[in-house]
Order: structure tokens, then C-alpha cells, then sequence
């Protein structure tokens, strides 16, 4: 029996503002296949028994009137300066990798070239690293200046308390070099950064 192949897996992150998300989208552009690691973040808050965890933990006002987790609620808690964005992600990340590992299994029986785990808090946490050998491999990291970064976030409605708060609580620009196998810049032009990610294509393809 044919064994799966192996997939190339790499981490994409980048402080909040920093245009990770626009770079996922550049490479999905170029073939990869993108799992949107925040987005199963969101996922696994409807699941029962993660809920019910969130629940006890951070109490009834995170729930809305049906039941359900109040993201919004939940946010404004656990990005309070009290460290408790902790107690949320001893929660939602083993069932974020659980998630993770079940897409990468599938994909491993047709495998894209690359696949970008395209995540917030790579740093700052141990998602993707799975203990089948099956997460990330590299890091990409996308950044820009603090100002820039501050100006993007404003301009799509966040205030500026909340802004700093959310850019305060991730790692900073050196911890994300420290780990970091490809860095991107994303201070100038969009012409600017596509350029870099040809680059960066070419480079894990072997110039495919």
C-alpha cells in the first residue's frame, strides 16, 4: 500500500496588522493550499465541550442568549492585561492542532506543494507542531513598523486602546526573527511585497 507523502508545511505569521493574511492570499495565488489556522480558532468555540470549558472558566458573561460563546465578549476578557489569554488558549489549542492534524492527513494523499498554516500566535504558542511530524517546517514571518501597523488596524475601525492592547499581547518583531526562516516586509507597495513573494515562492518550490 502507496504510503502518503509527506507534505512541505510552513508556518506563516505576523504581528496583528503586519499583512499575513495578504500574503496567504499571494501564495494561495501561486498554488499553495492555505489553512486558516484562526479561523479553526473560531471553529472549535462551537464545539460542546469547548464551549462548556469556556464557559466554566471565564463564567456566563462570555455566552450570548443562546448559548453560544460571544466572541466579542470573550475578546474584551481575555485581552485584559490580566494574562488570562492563557487560560483560553490551554483550551482552544489542542483541539486547533486535533483540527490541523486531521486536514494535513487528507492533504498528505494529494499533496499540494506547499501548505501555509497561516496563524496569529506561532510564537507565542505550540500550534502546528504536531507530534506526528506532520506541522510546520519553516517560518515565514511578515512584518511591518509599529506606526504602520497601528494605522492599518485603526483604519478598519479598531480604536487605538484596543489596537495597542491586541499588538501588546502578541510576540514582538525580534522573538518572531528568532524563529523565523523567511522574512517578508510589508512597509512599502503591494508591487514591493509581491515581488518578495515571488522570491519566497521560488525559494520553497526550488524555483518551480
Amino acid at each position: 500500500m502507496r504510503q502518503p507523502e509527506k507534505v512541505l508545511v510552513i508556518g506563516l505569521c505576523g504581528g496583528i496588522g503586519a499583512g499575513k493574511s495578504t500574503v496567504a492570499s499571494m501564495l494561495a495565488e501561486r498554488g499553495a493550499h492555505v489553512i486558516d489556522v484562526d479561523a479553526i480558532g473560531r471553529e472549535v468555540l462551537t464545539h460542546d465541550d469547548v464551549r462548556d470549558r469556556v464557559r466554566d472558566t471565564f463564567g456566563e458573561g462570555v455566552l450570548t442568549a443562546d448559548g453560544s460563546i460571544d466572541r466579542a465578549a470573550l475578546a474584551a476578557t481575555v485581552f485584559d492585561g490580566n494574562g488570562r489569554l492563557r487560560h483560553l488558549e490551554a483550551i482552544s489549542h489542542p483541539a486547533i492542532n486535533a483540527e490541523l492534524e486531521r486536514r494535513l492527513v487528507v492533504l498528505a494523499d494529494d499533496p499540494p506543494p506547499v501548505v501555509v498554516l497561516d496563524m496569529a500566535v506561532l510564537v507565542e504558542s505550540r500550534l502546528g507542531q504536531l507530534p506526528d511530524g506532520r506541522g510546520y517546517t519553516q517560518v515565514v514571518v511578515v512584518e511591518a513598523e509599529p506606526e504602520v501597523r497601528l494605522a492599518r488596524l485603526m483604519d478598519r475601525g479598531m480604536d487605538d486602546g484596543d489596537a495597542r492592547a491586541r499588538m501588546a499581547s502578541q510576540a514582538t518583531d525580534t522573538e518572531r526573527r528568532a524563529v523565523a526562516d523567511h522574512v517578508l516586509t510589508n512597509d512599502g507597495t503591494a508591487a514591493a511585497l509581491d515581488h518578495q513573494v515571488d522570491t519566497l515562492w521560488a525559494t520553497l518550490t526550488g524555483g518551480a
